[in-house]
């Protein structure tokens, strides 16, 4: 009998807080993501770049007046993995895979931030719930 092996992706660390949709929150967000990256004796680059345009994104873009958005970042073993994940409360506007521009935000106006994720991030996404959310996330992969 052939039994196939099931891995999950259980994390090694875990790390989740809100934070006000505001450019503070956004700042802060990097800032907190910077502590637990060393905390965890990770590399700080290129992750605290995705999570500063995530965040910027969340509060800009993905901002609802009385909200906040949350930062999550995890790492999972074999293959090790560091995921960089924002939770905002705008489901309705969601970025578009294959580029920088956000549903209803023109090209000008959006900037390059996501195009920066696609170029640093080695995947990147978008999942949408619980309503009216959608997380935005950017996976790198580890040499530990």
């Amino acid at each position: 009998m052939n039994q196939r092996i099931c891995t999950l992706r259980v994390p090694l660390h875990q790390f989740s807080v809100p934070l006000s949709a505001t450019r503070r929150g956004a700042r802060l967000a990097r800032l907190l993501a910077v502590e637990q990256l060393e905390a965890w004796g990770l590399p700080l680059d290129p992750a605290r770049l995705i999570v500063a345009e995530l965040a910027t994104n969340a509060a800009l873009h993905g901002r609802v007046p009385g909200r906040s958005f949350r930062l999550g970042l995890s790492v999972v073993a074999h293959p090790s993995v560091l995921r960089i994940e924002v939770t905002d409360t705008r489901g309705d506007q969601l970025p578009h895979p294959k580029g920088a521009a956000v549903a209803g935000i023109s090209e000008p106006e959006s900037g390059y931030g996501l195009l920066l994720v696609q170029e640093l991030a080695d995947r990147w996404g978008v999942r949408t719930g619980p309503v009216p959310c959608k997380t935005v996330w950017a996976e790198l992969d580890l040499v530990l």
